[in-house]
């Protein structure tokens, strides 16, 4: 098995939460193309736009938060970084001579980086290592039954626009957290091969409507149960603030999903 992880890949390749912003988040996208937040529904905040040049922008940080105990980067346990084949759009199937492929509703994951300091412009050649759980809550390469796995774990570079895209399926939810998805920020590629270079670590969170509408789907009936009772306002990590972390996602079961976020580093 080749460990050289991302340089091999390099070398393939030539290279409390506020009420007020669940409901304007809840009613309002993040697109694909320019950064913007919606304007408020009760006034208090007005809408702030950039577009590709940048003027006028006004855009935050993402939230810094918790890697969590199954990181696959090495700095707790296993580390997938090390593993040829890595790079990659889509994350569903394990790689580096593992055969196992994850399982659920489809789901792609589109996310714009923008950097802060430089008047929240896209911002490429930034790479992104995402990771998340299985239909049923699993991770793999920590979790008992697919431990011999690495599926649901990817990295990919940001094109000239600042984005990356995963084909992926839809996360499970697990006892104790609402539905989310793991993503560092490092400043390139090369970087990427040591968590230690990330610049960011946060989460992506969904919404409860698409959640309850793939967990009524085969195989997530565990999510289902463990989502019930669970929320945004209460979840460990999401509940100081979600609005920065909260995907705009469209779709349906059948079609798959599509959720986008803009992120700010």
């Amino acid at each position: 098995m080749d460990h050289r992880g991302l340089h091999v890949d390099l070398s393939l390749t030539g290279g409390e939460m506020k009420r007020r912003d669940v409901l304007r988040l809840a009613t309002c996208g993040i697109g694909a193309l320019y950064l913007f937040r919606c304007a408020d529904p009760t006034g208090l905040e007005g809408a702030q736009v950039s577009g590709p040049d940048g003027e006028g922008a006004a855009c935050e940080r993402i939230p810094e938060e918790t890697a969590g105990p199954f990181p696959g980067d090495g700095s707790i346990g296993p580390n997938v970084l090390e593993q040829a084949g890595v790079v990659r759009s889509d994350i569903r199937s394990s790689f580096a001579g593992l055969s196992g492929v994850a399982h659920g509703v489809p789901l792609t994951v589109r996310l714009q980086l923008v950097h802060v300091q430089n008047g929240c412009v896209p911002a490429p050649g930034l790479a992104v290592y995402i990771w998340h759980c299985d239909r049923a809550g699993l991770y793999s390469l920590y979790s008992r039954g697919v431990t011999d796995q690495n599926y649901l774990r990817g990295v990919q570079e940001s094109g000239a626009d600042g984005e990356v895209s995963f084909t992926t399926v839809f996360p499970g939810c697990y006892g104790g957290r609402w539905p989310h998805i793991h993503f560092e920020v490092f400043p390139s590629l090369a970087a990427a091969a040591d968590e230690r270079n990330k610049i960011a670590t946060s989460q992506l969170a969904f919404p409860e409507a698409p959640c309850n509408e793939a967990y009524a789907t085969e195989g997530y009936e565990r999510s289902a149960r463990n989502l019930r009772g669970l929320s945004l306002a209460r979840d460990g990590v999401f509940r100081d603030g979600v609005a920065q972390q909260l995907a705009a996602t469209t779709g349906d079961p059948s079609s798959g999903f599509v959720a986008t976020l803009a992120v700010a580093v």
